[in-house]
C-alpha cells in the first residue's frame, strides 16, 4: 500500500563519516550553513535552527514573552504538537474555529476570541495548505497582538510568491521530524520578522548563553558573561544540520513531486463526488501538498475505498478540543464539519 507519509533520506550522504568522526558534534559549521540555506530559500534573514519543533515552539514563546496566564488563540484541527507546549507552559488555549472547506482558522471567528489577555494567535497552516494569511496578520496589527505562523506541514508553502516563513507574521516555527521535508531526523527551524527577536532566541535556544563573551581568552567561562535570560539546550547539532544541507539541495525536486501528483489527483478524482479541499485563491496559494486534502460526505467508506486500491488514506489529526488538557470550551461548528468530511491522500515525493 502507497504510504500516506514517508522519511525522506537521501542515497547519498558523503561527509557523513567525516562529521561523526571529527570530534565536533554539536551545532557549529553545519548549523550555520544550514541556517543560511534556510534563509536564502525562504528569503528571510532571521532563522535559527533547533532540536525539535516543541524546542522551536518553547523557544518562540520565551522570546516573545509569552508565559503561563496568558492566552493564546489557535485553531483545534492541527497536530497535537502544535497546541501541547502551551499546556506544557501553562498558557491558556482559547480555540477559534475554521473554514470547513480549507481546514484553516475562520478570521471572523479569531476577531471574537480576542480578550485583554490574548498574547498572540497561532496560526496552522493545515496539513501544508496556506490560511488566510492578510487576515490574520491584520487582525495581529490591528489588535496589537502577535501573530505566530504554524508552519508544522507547511515548509515550502507560498503565499504572493512568498514561502511561509517571510509573510508577515512576527514568528513562524517549522518542523523538520522524519515525515517532513525536509527532515533531519528531528529537528526545527524558528523565523523572526524582526531581528533583535531573532537575536535574542539565539541566546534563549543556548541556555541564555552570550557565546560571543562566554569564554575569556584562556577558554575558560568568563566572570563577566553575564547568563540573564532563561534559556533551554535547543541548538541543533551538526550531525542533522548536515543532513538537513543536503536535502534542501533537493527540496524543490520533492515539492515539484508532490505539486504534479495534487495535479493528478485533481483530474482522477473530476468525475467523483468528492471536493478537494479548498485553495482559496490559486494565484495567490500555493500548497506544498504534504498531502492531498479533500471532503467527503462519507468520510469511513472513503478512507476504506481508497485503502482497498492501494492509497493509506486517512484523516489524520484528531480536533485538538477533545482532549481534556485544554479545558472544556464551546462546540465550533466549523471543525465538526470539517473533521466529519476531511479525508487525507497519499500525495508525496514516493510515488
Amino acid at each position: 500500500m502507497i504510504p500516506l507519509y514517508k522519511p525522506y533520506m537521501p542515497i547519498e550522504l558523503p561527509e557523513l563519516n567525516e562529521i561523526l568522526h571529527s570530534g565536533v558534534l554539536a551545532y557549529g559549521k553545519w548549523g550555520r550553513k544550514f541556517e543560511q540555506m534556510l534563509s536564502d530559500y525562504i528569503g528571510n534573514p532571521n532563522i535559527a535552527v533547533v532540536n525539535s519543533f516543541n524546542s522551536a515552539i518553547l523557544v518562540t514563546l520565551t522570546t516573545l514573552g509569552i508565559k503561563a496566564g496568558d492566552q493564546v488563540i489557535a485553531s483545534p484541527m492541527s497536530c497535537l504538537a502544535s497546541n501541547q507546549p502551551f499546556a506544557t507552559l501553562g498558557i491558556n488555549v482559547v480555540w477559534a474555529d475554521i473554514d470547513p472547506e480549507l481546514g484553516t482558522l475562520c478570521p471572523s471567528s479569531v476577531r471574537e476570541k480576542i480578550t485583554p489577555k490574548t498574547k498572540a494567535i497561532f496560526h496552522n497552516h493545515y496539513c501544508g495548505y496556506p490560511g488566510y494569511i492578510d487576515e490574520i496578520n491584520e487582525i495581529g496589527h490591528e489588535s496589537e497582538i502577535l501573530v505566530i505562523d504554524d508552519a508544522i506541514e507547511a515548509f515550502g508553502s507560498e503565499y504572493k510568491g512568498k514561502r511561509i516563513g517571510n509573510t508577515g507574521a512576527d514568528a513562524t516555527v517549522f518542523s523538520f521530524q522524519t515525515v517532513r521535508i525536509p527532515n533531519t531526523i528531528d529537528g526545527g527551524a524558528i523565523a523572526f520578522k524582526d531581528k533583535s527577536l531573532y537575536e535574542k532566541a539565539k541566546r534563549i535556544r543556548d541556555f541564555g548563553i552570550h557565546r560571543d563573551t562566554f569564554r575569556d581568552q584562556l577558554g575558560e567561562i568568563s566572570l563577566k558573561s553575564d547568563i540573564s535570560e532563561p534559556g533551554y539546550g535547543a541548538t541543533l547539532s551538526d550531525v542533522n544540520s548536515y543532513i538537513g544541507c543536503v536535502q534542501l539541495e533537493e527540496i524543490d525536486k520533492l515539492l515539484d513531486i508532490q505539486q504534479n501528483n495534487a495535479l493528478a489527483w485533481c483530474e482522477k478524482l473530476k468525475e467523483v463526488e468528492y471536493a478537494s479541499l479548498k485553495v482559496i485563491d490559486k494565484s495567490f496559494h500555493s500548497p506544498n501538498y504534504w498531502v492531498f486534502g479533500l471532503l467527503t460526505e462519507n468520510k469511513i467508506p472513503t478512507i476504506l475505498e481508497f485503502r482497498e486500491k492501494g492509497f493509506y488514506a486517512s484523516g489524520v489529526h484528531l480536533p485538538n478540543n477533545n482532549y481534556s488538557v485544554f479545558g472544556k470550551q464551546d462546540i465550533l461548528l466549523g471543525i465538526e464539519e470539517f473533521y466529519l468530511k476531511f479525508v487525507a491522500l497519499p500525495c508525496g515525493w514516493w510515488f
